[in-house]
């Protein structure tokens, strides 16, 4: 009897692992209709996602297309399987189902290339042992430690050195910014946002959890990190992109963690981009879930394994700025950054203080393949925020809040409508080379540490006034090859300059000058050997462009 009794357990516990529901991703063979769509990019796009892609000289290509129709609706229509997200960029359909009817799927349909299980002991590749960690969703933004105060911005703005972009008028005015994050309830009516809805700085949102246009739902945490990039209040709170303008997309249940969370992020990402956004905010992480068989060890942040890590590399290379916070794991026994953190072109922001001193809680890296992570630092100790239920200013903990400060201010560094990016192109030699890379350079070799960078810190606390110099200085100097050795004599300048470098040229060029907004303070035709007065120029960094044709080459200048 006991024999029997021992035989009926086993074959009870085979039928209850063959009905277990599993995550995966199909992932998908080809796009059958790819030529037509790359042939007419508005059925995909947006004209302001096209001209985003064109002046950043990024190439529409395959990844661009949407899932082909058949193939979706051929997995939605099997039986025993639900279609619970998809990925255009990945081209990868996410799907809940047995694993007898996945793998009996994958059997049936040749159009699927292969499937990767969120299971990680399913995928024939990760037959290793799988670290398990204890899920920790149920704090996952508890670590917000909140106490009303009536400060202000001014420490988180000052340290990075915004205020000097912000005296600039480079406030963010002509960027879009997406917020990826778990809700954003009661943006709809705070005082805070007010300047935002008035100005129609809200552009429009999505509630990818509940496939939702009412987006002013959810868990509280993205009217925080809203309110520390757009919020407003006269003379007491200042976001750190007052003009800017946003999308809201809510990809985050904070009630549970699951692998589907990371495919409606990357769900956002794909329509932020298709809706031309210049940068990403994203103050989420994932390492652990629910369930224990689909956690992520250390080795697997390396940019590449996570299905949301891909995702952000993807919309990095579409030229979006992404921004993302490192995690608040610093004390903990994972103690390292979280997919997305980990992938190599996004910009991961640990936390300081208002003194500049790390926070403990503020996550480790390097990136499990030794890259430096996180890049760069802001307060996210005592950071200033808008309570989401009173609207008064509040002060929180986590990179939570250092992410969107950061991300606001290096939007503001992208310059108001573009102006950076109309103004200057880079010359044959430099196609490889987007101005993003240009500004994430310049972002980072203006931090503290940038010589000496260590786990926690990353490149440091950056200087967004040093930022802004470098990062024009290296835009002007994106130079046609014809006009290489052209240059402007003397520099700095104290009231005349002449053009050198083409002897013998005597044709006729157009000069005109720019300060660092982009509006024009004068214009001159002349040849190189004229002498140009810019005497009643007020002292300052100002930017030459001398043009024929449809060349020209812009040149930095210093007006003493």
């Amino acid at each position: 009897m006991k024999k029997i009794f021992l035989i009926f357990s086993f074959l009870l516990s085979l039928s209850l692992f063959s009905q277990q529901q599993e995550d995966a991703w199909f992932f998908l063979k080809d796009k059958p209709d790819t030529a037509s769509y790359i042939s007419n990019p508005i059925l995909m796009l947006s004209q302001r996602a096209i001209n985003r892609r064109n002046n950043l000289q990024i190439t529409i290509n395959a990844t661009d297309v949407p899932i082909h129709k058949s193939y979706l609706d051929a997995i939605k229509n099997s039986t025993g399987v639900t279609v619970l997200g998809k990925s255009k960029w990945l081209n990868a359909i996410h799907i809940q189902a047995t694993k007898t009817i996945i793998d009996a799927t994958f059997t049936n349909f040749s159009f699927i290339e292969r499937v990767e299980f969120a299971n990680k002991s399913f995928n024939s590749s990760s037959q290793k042992s799988i670290k398990k960690m204890v899920s920790n969703h149920q704090n996952k933004f508890n670590n917000s430690q909140t106490e009303f105060n009536y400060g202000s911005t001014s420490d988180q703005i000052k340290m990075l050195k915004g205020d000097y972009l912000h005296a600039q008028d480079l406030t963010g005015k002509g960027q879009v910014i997406a917020v990826i994050d778990a809700g954003f309830p009661n943006v709809n009516t705070l005082e805070a946002f007010k300047r935002l809805r008035d100005n129609n700085q809200i552009l429009g949102g999505y509630d990818f959890v509940e496939r939702s246009n009412s987006f002013y739902t959810g868990n509280n945490h993205g009217t925080n990190v809203l309110s520390t990039i757009g919020g407003y209040l006269e003379n007491e709170f200042v976001g750190a992109a007052p003009d800017a303008s946003f999308y809201l997309f809510r990809t985050e249940n904070a009630a549970v963690e699951v692998p589907l969370e990371e495919t409606l992020w990357v769900e956002a990402a794909e329509r932020a981009d298709s809706l031309g956004v210049d940068v990403i905010n994203t103050s989420l992480g994932y390492s652990t879930f629910d369930n224990a068989n689909y956690n992520y060890s250390y080795a697997d942040m390396n940019g590449k394994t996570t299905f949301i890590s891909r995702g952000a590399e993807i919309a990095a290379n579409k030229g979006i700025l992404v921004v993302n916070s490192a995690g608040n794991s610093g004390n903990d026994a994972w103690k390292y950054i979280t997919a997305p953190a980990d992938a190599s072109s996004v910009i991961t922001v640990g936390a300081v203080d208002k003194d500049s001193n790390i926070a403990s809680f503020s996550s480790f890296g390097p990136s499990f393949d030794g890259r430096v992570k996180p890049e760069i630092l802001a307060q996210g100790v005592s950071a200033s925020v808008i309570n989401h239920t009173t609207g008064a200013i509040s002060s929180s903990n986590g990179t939570s809040f250092s992410s969107p400060i950061m991300a606001g201010l290096i939007a503001c560094l992208n310059g108001n409508e573009g102006f950076l990016l109309k103004s200057f192109k880079r010359g044959k030699t430099e196609k490889a080379k987007n101005f993003n890379d240009f500004l994430k350079e310049a972002v980072y070799k203006s931090a503290d540490r940038y010589t000496n960078p260590t786990e926690q810190h990353g490149f440091g606390i950056p200087n967004f006034k040093v930022a802004l110099n470098s990062y024009i200085g290296s835009t002007a100097s994106l130079e046609e090859e014809y006009f290489a050795t052209l240059k402007v004599s003397p520099n700095p300048i104290v009231t005349n300059f002449r053009i050198e470098g083409l002897e013998g040229e005597v044709k006729e060029y157009k000069v005109k000058v720019f300060d660092v907004l982009g509006k024009e303070v004068f214009k001159q035709k002349g040849t190189i050997f004229n002498n140009f007065d810019i005497s009643s120029l007020e002292k300052g960094v100002y930017f030459i462009r001398i043009s024929k044709n449809n060349q020209y080459k812009t040149i930095k200048i210093i007006k003493n």
